[in-house]
């Protein structure tokens, strides 16, 4: 995936501090946290080296159902996902820019639109 398609955005908290910021913003907006992947915590437990790496999963059901309801193989990068990540002590958010995902499963404007959500969500975490 090329750079153009993902957004990067930078946090002033720790990668912990910015899931738990991203969980609160989430409940604040009624949008569904499904899960946060520990990818660096597993490695751990496997004797494993990783820097600070978690996958935040969302999504609300009333935007991303008419996406799979069109485009079934949408489901595939539903729900949406962001990487929180430490970048040499630098916390990322990374995620897969919305227009690319809207070109990728060729959606209407209406349905990207429901996609698009993901970019206030991220600058409502960052701006805390």
């Amino acid at each position: 995936m090329s750079d153009d398609q993902l957004v990067t955005k930078l946090s002033s908290l720790s990668v912990a501090e910015t899931v738990a910021r991203f969980s609160e913003v989430l409940g604040a907006k009624g949008v569904n946290l499904f899960g946060v992947i520990d990818h660096s915590g597993e490695a751990h437990a496997a004797g494993l080296e990783l820097r600070d790496t978690k996958v935040v999963i969302f999504g609300a059901p009333k935007a991303g159902t008419p996406v799979m309801e069109a485009v079934p193989l949408a489901a595939l990068d539903l729900p949406l996902k962001v990487l929180v990540w430490d970048d040499e002590g630098q916390t990322k958010l990374t995620y897969t820019a919305p227009a690319a995902l809207a070109a990728r499963w060729g959606l209407s404007d209406d349905l990207a639109a429901r996609l698009a959500a993901i970019d206030p969500l991220t600058d409502a975490v960052i701006a805390g």
